[in-house]
């Protein structure tokens, strides 16, 4: 089942759709956060506002799944990969072999947004080009 926009989420979701990755910060502190929520975890008062990150990032840890759900070919990772804006996402690299070898710890990602239908594009990453 494919993940549905809200009010509050909107902005990252389109943003995928054009190979954006949008997140939100404290607009006082500039300290980004994610997931998206319409106000900031560390200070629920405090204006936030929505921005594009860099798209680049570093693989912090993983799992290959060789038992796919529906509409996922196996094998494939799930990992944890940290923004250069400092905040972490649960997501799938592609693009490379799913093996250890290729999946190096601490390696360079990019950004690789994957189209699922007209709706959703969802935030895959890649190893980074001359990485």
């Amino acid at each position: 089942m494919a993940p549905k926009a809200t009010p509050e989420t909107k902005p990252y979701w389109d943003g995928l759709k054009e190979g954006k990755l949008m997140i939100q910060r404290n607009k006082q502190t500039g300290k980004a956060y994610f997931p998206p929520r319409p106000f900031d975890p560390e200070d629920p008062f405090a204006e936030v506002e929505w921005f594009q990150a860099s798209g680049k990032g570093t693989l912090l840890t993983y799992i290959i799944s060789h038992r796919p759900p529906p509409g996922f070919e196996a094998p494939f990772s799930i990992a944890v990969v940290r923004l250069e804006e400092g905040v972490q996402m649960a997501t799938n690299i592609v693009d490379c072999p799913q093996t250890p070898e290729a999946l190096q710890l601490d390696m360079a990602v990019e950004l690789a947004p994957t189209k699922v239908n007209d709706d959703i594009t969802l935030p895959t990453w890649r190893p980074a080009k001359g990485a």
